[in-house]
């Protein structure tokens, strides 16, 4: 019997033909390429394709982080997406992966073939915008916030879905490595020495620190809706109409553009606005590498990103209220109440994911691959800008400004 527990390219064909549920989507006996891709840290990743052009994806978890197998991982966090997955699916199927199967024995995911997409924080660094894309991703939160939470889901199921969805041993590696490890000397923490001070800086501000444990403790105790948890803009695919300039730099999105959410392993009930924030955060740190390169203009637009971002989530989230479980308490200004909650959670979520970028484990492409000499300065951008960020939030409730607020220290940071 074959062993699927470590699948390998010469094993995918005979794994495909051991699960039916995939007999009508490739023809395992006709495989015309396996390529393995990986997809970062954690996890296996082949694309198969057969002779027919028909292909997917197999992800499957590993036992460990997979630059390094003394970090133990736990296999279940595969479970946990295809809860994620089909729950998203389910409320908002155009910007998603679709879901084939599940493998709960062997811990694989088989999902649709995005390769005709790009990894959106690679064409950021490129200097391909694509800022539709906030647009759809506001969208895409909205419904499946809205879906997954009391108010569009009968509170029992909601319940259930709690259970169902928690993940515990990926929740605390993002409340150790977001909200905790930057403000306290640890391993995982690393910055050039000309931004040493920058950290210190950060570390001995009472009132930031302040916010991020109480940012932390809302992480930790919200359950709102079934969140993404990882929606960086590494973790977005994007695809824009050929040769359309409007299809990478326009805000309004071509008829045949295309923008999926993928990798949501880091998914459970928890707040909103970590989603959200966690997509700011990124345009924050994008827009520092564009000033840092002299492209001032391309990092105004980026910093535009957050507003379409907000305005998008909203106007969806507005749009399906009608539709909620129980209107009789929950009223119009009861949803005043609820979308400003979530915008403040937004804000203080991407100061701790935009800081944590910067001097924690992971660190974001955009600045590491920066010289040296413009790393310092966009490094120290986004720290004053999450931690400016983190302070002035419930002092400027407009995005638009507060996302202006962000620019006018990139540019000042990045000069010094």
């Amino acid at each position: 019997m074959t062993d699927f527990t470590q699948l390998r390219s010469d094993t995918v064909a005979a794994y495909l033909a051991s699960r039916p549920a995939l007999a009508s989507r490739i023809d395992a006996s006709a495989l015309a390429s396996v390529r393995e891709v990986g997809d970062g840290n954690l996890n296996l990743v082949f694309i198969l394709a057969d002779v027919s052009g028909a292909s997917l994806v197999l992800k499957q978890s590993l036992p460990h982080v997979r630059t390094d197998p003394s970090w133990p991982m736990t296999r279940e966090r595969s479970a946990r997406e295809a809860v994620v997955l089909a729950a998203h699916e389910a409320a908002d199927a155009a910007h998603v992966p679709a879901l084939y199967d599940f493998d709960p024995e062997h811990y694989v995911l088989a999902i649709e073939n995005l390769s005709d997409h790009r990894v959106w924080r690679n064409e950021l660094n490129a200097g391909r915008v694509h800022a539709y894309a906030a647009a759809s991703l506001g969208q895409y939160v909205a419904r499946t916030a809205f879906a997954t939470s009391p108010l569009g889901l009968d509170p029992l199921e909601h319940k259930r879905l709690i259970a169902r969805a928690v993940n515990p041993e990926l929740q605390q590696i993002t409340e150790d490595l977001v909200f905790t490890e930057p403000y306290i000397a640890h391993p995982h923490n690393a910055v050039l020495p000309a931004n040493e001070p920058d950290v210190a800086a950060l570390r001995a501000d009472h009132a930031l620190v302040r916010e991020m444990g109480l940012a932390k403790l809302r992480f930790m105790t919200t359950a709102q809706s079934l969140i993404h948890g990882d929606l960086h803009t590494g973790s977005v695919f994007v695809r824009a109409a050929a040769g359309s300039a409007d299809a990478v730099d326009g805000a309004d999105a071509p008829a045949d553009a295309s923008v999926r959410a993928f990798d949501s392993e880091f998914g459970f009930v928890g707040p909103t606005g970590f989603d959200l924030g966690a997509l700011w955060a990124n345009f924050i740190i994008a827009a520092a590498r564009a000033e840092a390169l002299g492209e001032s203009d391309r990092a105004a637009l980026i910093l535009t990103l957050p507003g379409e971002l907000w305005a998008s989530f909203e106007t969806e989230y507005r749009s399906l209220w009608p539709s909620r479980i129980d209107p009789r308490v929950w009223g119009d200004e009861v949803l005043d109440a609820w979308l400003a909650g979530i915008r403040d959670d937004a804000a203080i979520f991407a100061a701790a994911k935009a800081i944590r970028r910067i001097v924690g484990f992971a660190k974001a492409a955009d600045i590491e691959t920066l010289p040296p000499a413009q790393r310092e300065g966009a490094a120290r951008g986004v720290l004053r800008a999450g931690r400016a960020l983190a302070l002035t939030r419930r002092g400027i409730a407009d995005v638009d400004a507060l996302a202006a607020e962000s620019l006018a220290i990139l540019r000042v940071a990045g000069a010094r």
